[in-house]
């Protein structure tokens, strides 16, 4: 179980070195070790036609977009990645460059989209970056979280893990310059306490993790505590296989009658082809707490929770009742089957409540023609069977030519952005351009 937690928390930072045939979005999912040896990649984008809503309203802005790349791999100790893009304006607004990428300092930290220092062994290690479906350990408070939802807020985040005997923790905070979303949790091994040194570690633990949110940077919102106590057991250990049962309670500290409880099952499983993770689980929520709570929603819902109360998360009703929650990550390369080339990663989430409410996560990539041509595609779906449901999506297509060095590649979706009145204003946003890099 020990293992499968480095890789799945290492999992962005070591696929740095793909990122060369796969967009910073939908990284490749199976997490090799790196290299020993120093490699790098140097990548610039330039997208003539980029087309965004103004968020304050009104008739769409358009951009040429040049986006810069570096990425340096130095094994399994270091690794750094560094690129944003930068929009020159054509026509529509005013300025050069688009105001609200730039107009604060957290925005500055999207210039670092991964830093690591530490490898899988190390009693400790950090990670700065994007952070893109980050779940904190157990993922009963802060599960698919994304800090990039905001499309005028761009931190960066991190977190720091460390090990000491019995115990491991990880704290995080999703924006490094700002203070916002922070938390903590703390693993205790169970065998190792009561039995010593156990052969297969984390068998039997008991995690304690909080978050806050202090509401201060990528414009304030109420501020927010919520507490999770949970216990696992690793019921079936094998060399690629592992199976475990769950269970949790949590709460909001300050907030009388706010608790919730979970009861589950897991599975993972790693093959050299395939990368696998399930989980189910049954849940109870009670006086407005919920498992989840900072979401691939949370962005956006601590402005104005998805419903027609047009409240901020924090003040929003969440009736009390029942859920059922399914996951599932799937990395699979069929490169060891006779050599075809063709890879897939599928990442979902979906809840659905007792009271009528459904809620959806979702992303799949695919490399196909020889890994010349990527399709990527994610949808976000909140509030779903009730009125003022709320609805995301995005795609984006590159396509390899001259060798793989060039590609040509387009995107589009839609986005909503706060405004200081509180509310969500829709838009969309479209690009297309070719890209070139150069690994050694």
């Amino acid at each position: 179980m020990g293992n499968r937690r480095w890789a799945v928390l290492w999992l962005g930072l070591l696929s740095m070195q793909g990122a060369a045939t796969a967009s910073h979005d939908f990284e490749a999912s199976v997490p090799k070790e790196p290299p020993s040896s120093w490699s790098s990649l140097a990548r610039l984008e330039a997208a003539p036609l980029a087309l965004l809503p103004r968020s304050s309203g009104g008739e769409a802005e358009g951009f040429v977009q040049l986006e810069p790349t570096l990425i340096l791999d130095g094994g399994s100790e270091f690794g750094l990645n560094l690129g944003a893009p930068v929009r020159l304006r054509a026509w529509g607004g005013a300025g050069l460059v688009r105001r609200e990428d730039w107009d604060s300092l957290s925005d500055w930290g999207q210039v670092v989209r991964g830093l690591k220092l530490g490898s899988n062994t190390a009693p400790v290690g950090v990670w700065f970056g994007t952070l893109e479906s980050y779940s904190l350990l157990s993922a009963h408070l802060v599960r698919r979280y994304s800090n990039r939802s905001n499309p005028d807020y761009h931190p960066a985040g991190g977190f720091l893990t460390g090990t000491l005997g019995p115990l491991y923790t990880q704290a995080f905070a999703s924006d490094v310059l700002g203070a916002r979303l922070m938390g903590a949790e703390v693993v205790l091994d169970l065998e190792h306490v009561f039995f010593g040194q156990p052969r297969e570690p984390d068998r039997y633990t008991l995690a304690l993790s909080a978050v806050h949110d202090w509401g201060k940077a990528g414009g304030r919102a109420p501020p927010v505590t919520l507490a999770h106590l949970d216990g696992t057991a690793v019921v079936v250990v094998r060399p690629d296989f592992e199976a475990h049962l769950l269970a949790g309670w949590g709460g909001r500290p300050g907030a009388g009658g706010a608790w919730g409880a979970v009861v589950g099952v897991g599975a993972d499983a790693v093959t050299p082809t395939l990368d696998l993770r399930l989980r189910l689980e049954v849940r109870r929520q009670h006086g407005g707490f919920r498992q989840g709570y900072f979401g691939p929603d949370y962005e956006l819902a601590r402005f104005k929770a998805a419903g027609l109360e047009g409240v901020p998360l924090a003040e929003a009703h969440f009736p009390d009742g029942y859920s059922a929650y399914g996951e599932a990550e799937v990395g699979w390369d069929a490169v060891r089957y006779g050599g075809l080339s063709r890879h897939l990663k599928l990442s979902l989430g979906a809840e659905a409540f007792s009271w009528g409410r459904f809620d959806v996560d979702g992303r799949v990539s695919m490399q196909l023609f020889a890994r010349n041509l990527e399709v990527a595609l994610k949808g976000l779906g909140v509030g779903m069977g009730q009125p003022g449901a709320r609805y995301l999506g995005a795609a984006e297509v590159r396509w390899r030519l001259l060798g793989g060095k060039l590609y040509a590649m387009g995107t589009g979706g839609t986005l909503l952005f706060p405004t200081p009145e509180g509310t969500l204003l829709p838009g969309t946003f479209a690009s297309v351009g070719l890209g070139v890099d150069d690994a050694r």
